[in-house]
């Protein structure tokens, strides 16, 4: 008989993460109890090079309901969230940073908007005041710009996309994972554009945040791709390839 699903799954991305790794899932195991809610958490390896899932092994006493699982080769942090989110069982599924630039202690502004809402985001813009370690100013300039071309081209409202702290009732959003194509740091918009096509309720939360200096996102490279992202989803949406349920029986 399979064991009753929890209430909560979190998501870590991690790739190459054995130093901040241990540090997380010690603030993660210590807010449980005062969260009151049955939680997995699903560590994802993203192809790690180091011992990142030994780490992650090691927490299995500290947090029983901890699994690890494996993208085999380095796929990028979209597809690993993807993948988490696939593989939980958590009527409800938040995906965080595994450095936890925003605190693990915000999941409930998140989660309590759920009774409500079908996603709820953090957000970094929101309330600056909450940022507790700022981005270098060119870092925070590139992305009002970023943000800006999400509001133009995807017709988003949000005034941060990428925060990496977002939660979802899972069954309701299921379709969101199953159709996401974008794979690297891109795929928030994606994951957003994707909610209002199929008509769940978003909202924007703002959350405490502290930029860690160990980012993986590579300000040149990264940007670029991201870009070409946002033109990627506007193009996959016209040519149809976000199909509602029901639009193939219909013809449409």
């Amino acid at each position: 008989m399979d064991a009753p699903a929890p209430d909560l799954s979190i998501i870590i991305p991690s790739f190459n993460e054995e130093l901040r790794l241990p540090g997380t899932l010690e603030q993660i195991a210590a807010f449980l109890p005062n969260l009151g809610r049955e939680t997995e958490i699903l560590v994802v390896d993203d192809g790690s090079r180091d011992r990142t899932a030994e780490v992650a092994e090691s927490f299995r006493k500290t947090l029983p309901n901890l699994r690890v699982i494996f993208n085999g080769v380095n796929r990028g942090k979209g597809f690993s969230v993807r993948h988490g989110m696939l593989e939980a069982r958590g009527r409800n599924v938040l995906f965080t940073d595994a450095d936890l630039s925003a605190p693990i202690e915000e999941a409930p502004k998140l989660l309590d908007a759920l009774k409500t809402y079908d996603v709820a985001i953090g957000s970094r813009a929101l309330d600056r005041k909450l940022i507790t370690v700022h981005e270098s100013p060119f870092r925070e300039f590139a992305g009002i710009i970023f943000n800006t071309i999400v509001r133009i081209i995807l017709r988003l409202p949000f005034v941060d996309t990428q925060c990496g702290f977002k939660v979802f009732r899972r069954e309701r959003c299921r379709i969101l994972f199953e159709q996401q194509r974008i794979e690297r740091f891109g795929f928030d918009p994606e994951l957003l554009y994707l909610a209002r096509h199929h008509g769940l309720r978003t909202i924007e939360i703002p959350v405490r945040w502290g930029h860690s200096p160990a980012t993986k996102v590579n300000m040149f490279r990264d940007s670029i791709h991201m870009f070409l992202d946002v033109f990627t989803i506007r193009w996959n949406a016209i040519l149809g390839r976000y199909p509602r349920p029901g639009d193939a029986a219909s013809g449409t």
